[in-house]
């Protein structure tokens, strides 16, 4: 299995501290938010892990992460030249990505506190499908919100007005090599990007969407009060 971690993005929530450095290089606890991010790969048994990112800060990554031998994983980088979604972001990472491989993808402003170690070892001897991780909060409305009927997602509706559940889905996912062809026949939102929602409603339509529910916190750290947050309780675990 392969790792994909995505650090792009422009960071507005996080002006005017993103106009210096890309928001995953940010200080959380005593680490850059990016850290966590790549220890989090090598605790669920990532051993390949491909870093995204866009012309902000590059040099800074490899500075940081290098070779990524300090969390035992090899690392190589990827230039995304503009910001296109994350399902487009995905997408560059198919070249990377053996036939019949299957690849953890996490979005590296999502810090959290359980490991994906169990969820990553099943999904590998599954034939296909993915897999994504959600989340009981009392603001679904934010987030994508899985509506679940029997145990099964039915579908995941982005920031409903009057959300059908409380779970939020959160930025890690699997998903079996299938998932470039389905980016590749995806059309742009709205907002002109290719969106990871679309990714695993077809999924969802096919019958292939399972699901494992966070119950240790999580946070998205893309905003001031979050990323204080953050830092604080990870500071706290660090000295402990």
């Amino acid at each position: 299995m392969k790792g994909i971690l995505l650090a792009g993005g422009n960071g507005t929530r996080l002006r005017p501290m993103t106009r210096i450095v890309n928001k995953h290089l940010l200080p959380v606890g005593k680490y850059p938010m990016i850290h966590y991010a790549i220890a989090k790969m090598a605790e669920a048994g990532i051993k390949d892990v491909l870093l995204i990112t866009g012309k902000h800060s590059m040099g800074l990554y490899a500075e940081y992460v290098g070779s990524g031998a300090c969390w035992g994983v090899r690392v190589a980088y990827l230039l995304q030249e503009e910001a296109g979604g994350i399902a487009q972001a995905l997408g560059l990472a198919e070249p990377f990505v053996e036939a019949d491989d299957k690849v953890l993808l996490l979005l590296g402003d999502n810090l959290y506190e359980d490991s994906l170690a169990e969820a990553v070892a099943a999904f590998k001897q599954r034939e296909h499908g993915a897999h994504v991780f959600v989340k009981r909060v009392p603001d679904p409305e934010r987030y994508g919100v899985a509506e679940v009927e029997n145990g099964v997602i039915t579908r995941i509706v982005e920031k409903p007005q009057e959300p059908h559940s409380d779970l939020a889905v959160t930025g890690m996912y699997l998903y079996d090599s299938n998932v470039f062809q389905i980016v590749r026949s995806l059309k742009p939102s709205a907002r002109g990007e290719l969106e990871i929602t679309d990714v695993n409603n077809e999924y969802a339509r096919l019958g292939q969407l399972t699901y494992s529910e966070l119950r240790g916190w999580w946070t998205d750290a893309g905003t001031h009060r979050s990323l204080l947050d953050a830092g604080i309780r990870l500071l706290g675990e660090e000295e402990a």
